[in-house]
C-alpha cells in the first residue's frame, strides 16, 4: 500500500466525518479484472467500518471475495451484500416452498439451493431473473412462455449496464430484463437492487450503523445517489457522472477534481426507457 495515501487525509468533509461507508463496487472499487486506483487505500482507511453493497448478480459474496482477493481487496465475505443473494434470500423468506425458474449464474442456483429454493423448469410459481451470461433465445422464450402461463417475476436489479475496461460498457441483467419483459407482456412485482432500500438496509445492519452517520460511496447517480437519498444518507459519486468529485476513490485522498461533466456522462449507466417506468412502478413487495 501507497505510504502516500496513508498520511493524506480524507479530501471530502462528508467522508472525513463519516463513521461508515457503504461502497459500490463495478465502477468504484473494480472495473472487470482490475482494481481502481485508490480502492485499496479507501478500505484501509476505513477498515471495519465498511460494507460493500452491489447490484452484482453473477457472484455469490464467498465467491466475490475471491475474486476481490485476487485483485488486492481483502473484504471479509459478511460486508458484502449482493442483489443476486438478496433477491434470493428474500424471496425463499417471504416465499417457502414456492416453485422457482431462475434465469441466473451456475453460482447464484447453488446458493439458492443451499437456501432450500425448489427450482423447476416448468409450472413454476416465480422467475428470478438475474445476469446470465448464457441467456439465449431459448432461455428466454422458456421464461416469457413461463410468464404468460402465470409466474410472476422477480428481478435482482434493473441496471442495462455497468462499467467495463478501456470505455466499453457489460451488458447487465437490466437488458436482459427490458428482453423478457417485450417478449411475456409481464411486468416484474419486485426489483431488488439498488436505488431500492433493501440493499442499503441491509449493510447498515450488517455494520450496526445508523444511516445519519453512514456515506455511499459509488459511481451511478441512478442507482448509488438515489438509493442512498432515499434513506437519508449523504452520497459522494467519484468517475465521470454529473456530481463526481473526483474520476476515482484515489481523487477521494486529494483536492476535489470538481464536478464537470462529461458529454456521455450517463451512457454507462443506462436505463431504458421502458424499463426505468418499470423501476420506478413496481410494488416493493410479492404479493
Amino acid at each position: 500500500m501507497s505510504k502516500n495515501y496513508m498520511t493524506l487525509a480524507i479530501s471530502d468533509a462528508r467522508l472525513a466525518r463519516a463513521q461508515h461507508l457503504l461502497v459500490d463496487l463495478d465502477g468504484t472499487l473494480v472495473r472487470q479484472q482490475e482494481a481502481i486506483a485508490g480502492a485499496v487505500e479507501l478500505l484501509a482507511h476505513f477498515d471495519g467500518r465498511y460494507a460493500i453493497v452491489s447490484n452484482n448478480s453473477t457472484h455469490t459474496a464467498s465467491g466475490l471475495a475471491q475474486r476481490l482477493r485476487r485483485l488486492g481487496l481483502r473484504v471479509p465475505v459478511e460486508r458484502i451484500v449482493l442483489a443476486g443473494e438478496q433477491a434470493v434470500r428474500q424471496l425463499v423468506l417471504e416465499c417457502p416452498g414456492a416453485r422457482v425458474m431462475m434465469v441466473a449464474s451456475p453460482a447464484l442456483q447453488r446458493y439458492a439451493r443451499t437456501l432450500g429454493c425448489q427450482l423447476v423448469r416448468s409450472d413454476a410459481d416465480f422467475v428470478l431473473l438475474a445476469l446470465d451470461m448464457r441467456f439465449d433465445h431459448a432461455r428466454l422464450a422458456l421464461a416469457a412462455n413461463e410468464l404468460r402461463r402465470g409466474a410472476r417475476l422477480v428481478a435482482s436489479n434493473a441496471d442495462l449496464t455497468h462499467p467495463g475496461t478501456h470505455g466499453r460498457v457489460v451488458p447487465e441483467t437490466g437488458a436482459l430484463l427490458a428482453a423478457l419483459v417485450a417478449a411475456s407482456g409481464v411486468q416484474p412485482l419486485r426489483i431488488t437492487g439498488k436505488p431500492a432500500p433493501l440493499l442499503f438496509e441491509e449493510g447498515l445492519h450488517r455494520l450496526n450503523a445508523r444511516a445519519e452517520d453512514t456515506v455511499v460511496v459509488g459511481d451511478n447517480p441512478l442507482t448509488d445517489a438515489e438509493g442512498a437519498q432515499r434513506l437519508g444518507m449523504a452520497c459522494v459519486l467519484v468517475g465521470t457522472a454529473p456530481g463526481a468529485v473526483a474520476p476515482s476513490v484515489a481523487g477521494l485522498f486529494a483536492a476535489p477534481a470538481g464536478s464537470a461533466e462529461a458529454p456521455d456522462a450517463l451512457s454507462q449507466y443506462r436505463l431504458s426507457d421502458s424499463t426505468s417506468k418499470v423501476w420506478r412502478s413496481v410494488r416493493t413487495e410479492v404479493s
